[in-house]
């Protein structure tokens, strides 16, 4: 019965070490549990990132007043007839002088 026990015990052993430090461990486990929710959180910002790109793609398929609201920010173009103003801000090192 001893011989029995203590064969138990090893093999008990062995297990509870291979759990712990072996491979596929439960630090192992662990690990990756956290990489796959670190993957998962940049995986929806890409989503949202793509959702934007679409709806932006398909506003300037859809419509001019897309296109135009681009040209107007991105590229600083007015259409004919309109003025244009520049707002220049003021230098506070001259200002600072007097």
């Amino acid at each position: 019965m001893r011989i029995i026990t203590a064969i138990l015990l090893i093999f008990l052993v062995f297990l509870q070490h291979r759990l712990w430090f072996g491979k596929n461990s439960v630090p192992d486990y662990i690990a990756l549990k956290d990489d796959v929710a670190r993957q998962q959180a940049d995986n929806d910002k890409l989503k949202q990132r793509n959702k934007l790109l679409y709806a932006d793609t398909d506003d300037l398929k859809s419509g001019i007043e897309a296109i135009e609201e681009r040209a107007r920010n991105e590229l600083g173009m007015i259409k004919q007839g309109e003025t244009f103003f520049r707002v220049v801000p003021v230098d506070n090192k001259r200002n600072n002088r007097n």
